[in-house]
Formats: C-alpha cells, sequence, structure tokens
C-alpha cells in the first residue's frame, strides 16, 4: 500500500511538472514568434516562414523532458536531500542540474531546427556561452521555476482546490463544507521535554514532524496548523474516507517511526510515540487576516476532535474515532476495533460514541 501511495504521488507530480513545463515552452514560442513580426532582422529568416503549429513538436519535446527531469530531481530532494541540506545549498546544486539539462535540450533543439529548415545555427560546444537567447531561456526557465514553486508551496499549505477557491475569493465571505479532523499529539510530552532539555526537545519535535510530512501528500492530508507538540491535520470528507486515509495515516506514521527506531534512540535515546483522535462534520471556513492570511475552520467540529484525543490516555488508546466518522468509512480486515464507549466530553452536553482502532 505504501509503495503504491509513494508511486501515485510521483505520479501526480510528474504529471503537474510535465503539463506546467508544456505551457511554459509553448508560451515563449508563442511570445518569441509573434515578436519577430516587429523586428526587421528576421524579415527574411527562415524562421520566420515556418508556422507556429511546426513548432508544436519542438514544444511538447522540450516541454515533457525539462517536467520529467524537474519532478525527478524534486522528488529526490524532497525524499533523500531535503531535510539533509541547507536551503542555500539545495538552491545552488539544483540550479547547476537545470542549467546543464537546459543546455543539453537546447542543443539538440538547435539540430533539430537546422536539419529541419537547412540553416546554420550556432551550436559548437560552448555556444551557449555568447548566445543572447539562450540566457534569456536561462532567465525564463528560472522565473517559470520560481513560479510553479509558489504555486506547489500554496497547494502544499492550503491543500489542493482550497488554493484556487482562495484566487478567486471564495472564502471571502464563509463557507459550510464538510470535512474530517486529525489532532495528533505526542505523548509522555512533558516528561520528554524534561529530560531532554527545551533544545533537545524543539529538534526531536522537529524531527516527529519531518517524518509526518513525509507520507501526509500520500494520504490526501491537508496540515491546518502545528500546536507545540501536536499537528492538526484534515480532509474534505470524501478524501478523508477514501481508501481511509484518516485511519492508514496514522498507522503509516506509526510504521516510520518504527523504521527509524534506531535513528531516534541515537540522537535521543527514545522513540516517540503518538495518540490521535479524528471527527468530522459540517463547519464553517473563512479567509481571516490581511498581513497574514490564512484559513480559518469554525465549529463544534474543531472542539470535539481535540476533546475525542484527549481520551486517549485515560481510556488507553492510540487512535479513537467518533462513531460519525467510523460509520462512513468502509473498513477492511486490517483493522482491529475495540467496542466502541459513549463517552462525555468536557464543556459538550450530549454524549458521544467513540471506538478505538488498532493495526492488525
Amino acid at each position: 500500500m505504501i509503495f503504491t501511495r509513494s508511486f501515485k504521488y510521483g505520479l501526480f507530480i510528474t504529471i503537474q511538472s510535465v503539463l506546467f513545463w508544456v505551457i511554459a515552452s509553448g508560451l515563449i514560442v508563442i511570445f518569441r514568434y509573434y515578436g519577430l513580426e516587429e523586428e526587421e532582422a528576421f524579415e527574411y529568416s527562415p524562421l520566420y516562414n515556418v508556422s507556429l503549429m511546426e513548432w508544436a513538436d519542438v514544444v511538447v519535446y522540450t516541454g515533457i523532458s525539462f517536467g520529467l527531469v524537474y519532478a525527478s530531481v524534486e522528488l529526490l530532494y524532497e525524499k533523500y536531500l531535503g531535510k539533509k541540506w541547507s536551503l542555500g545549498l539545495i538552491a545552488l546544486s539544483k540550479s547547476i542540474i537545470y542549467l546543464i539539462f537546459l543546455i543539453t535540450v537546447m542543443s539538440f533543439v538547435t539540430i533539430e531546427l537546422e536539419e529541419r529548415m537547412d540553416i546554420d545555427i550556432a551550436n559548437d560546444v560552448g555556444w551557449w556561452r555568447q548566445s543572447k537567447f539562450f540566457w534569456v531561456a536561462v532567465l525564463y526557465a528560472s522565473i517559470s521555476s520560481l513560479i510553479f514553486t509558489f504555486i506547489k508551496m500554496a497547494i502544499d499549505k492550503f491543500g489542493r482546490g482550497v488554493f484556487v477557491k482562495m484566487l478567486f475569493g471564495v472564502y471571502r465571505k464563509p463557507q459550510e463544507e464538510e470535512r474530517i479532523f486529525m489532532f495528533l499529539d505526542l505523548k509522555d510530552s512533558t516528561s520528554i521535554a524534561e529530560s531532554l532539555g527545551h533544545l533537545k526537545y524543539s529538534q526531536f519535535i522537529q524531527q516527529c514532524f519531518s517524518d509526518l510530512n513525509a507520507i501526509v501528500n500520500k494520504y490526501d492530508a491537508e496540515i491546518y496548523q502545528y500546536v507545540g507538540d501536536e499537528a492538526v491535520l484534515s480532509w474534505p470528507i470524501k478524501r478523508g474516507l477514501k481508501k481511509c486515509n484518516c485511519i492508514e495515516l496514522f498507522f503509516a506514521f506509526e510504521t516510520l517511526i518504527g523504521k527509524k527506531k534506531s535513528r531516534y534512540l541515537n540522537k535521543f535515546g527514545r522513540v516517540p510515540k503518538f495518540k490521535a483522535g479524528v471527527h468530522g462534520g459540517k463547519l464553517m471556513i473563512a479567509e481571516v487576516g490581511v498581513v497574514k492570511k490564512e484559513l480559518a475552520y469554525h465549529g463544534d467540529v474543531i472542539n470535539t476532535t481535540a476533546r475525542i484525543q484527549a481520551l486517549c490516555n485515560s481510556l488507553n488508546a492510540s487512535l479513537l474515532l467518533s462513531k460519525y466518522v467510523w460509520d462512513k468509512l468502509e473498513v477492511s480486515n486490517k483493522f482491529e476495533v475495540h467496542d466502541s464507549d459513549i463517552v462525555e466530553l468536557r464543556g459538550k452536553k450530549e454524549r458521544l460514541e467513540i471506538v478505538s482502532v488498532l493495526q492488525k
């Protein structure tokens, strides 16, 4: 299951990257093609007599090639190097890789144009150093890469679909949506903080959430916020229920921490354990703030989920779900379910039925 989700996530990023770079390649050709009409020096150039459609295969080839390399580099850095290298080193090494690949792609493109139009284009070894068009292409690719990065960061922060709605101002007025929330909290956080000290404890939490981030996208989750040693995750109702994402993520996180047990022991002398509460329902979403704009969720679902998570210690459970969410899930035999409990949550008059879930 983990491999399948990883593959699907990688495929999604690759398709996203290829589409972006095909569009970006198409735009620079369109701008350059129509710009020739204003340049007298190109009036009798063979390039001027080539129709825009004849550039299509070059655009697609360039966009697909750069998109595949871009996605591969991003996934590689995200998985292996993003946590080890500084931001500056990552940016520098990526820039070198993209520059080398851009030189390679444009060299092939110039060779193809030479053969297709029977003209002589400078493409000897080192041709790119004196080529003004090449450095314009480098600048264009750099700006395009920044735009793509910012879009990806915004999508990661707000979630797929939500970012587009924010662009169109959908959440300027509060909107009602049905979502699932998970409050994920570190067990025995007070004693761990006392034994590690504030610096080591901060590094401990940082490592935990870094590992959490490694699997969030695979389970279609959105991180709403971090509060100390607690992370609040959210799903639109359909994505949370699909393939039991709201349960699978918790156990995938446990499995990942188990695989890194020796690393945690060597660095911190202990292995983290987490507890989680899951609940869902309708609530309001609104765009708040001007200087620091973000989405805020308002409704009883948030408070109820927090209180469900708070029951984990007293019920000796790691994962508690409200019956509301449990009844909507199509649960496989991978999970072991304890008998449900009807509990009275602090500050609430109505009693709530919850279930404790374990992985077999």
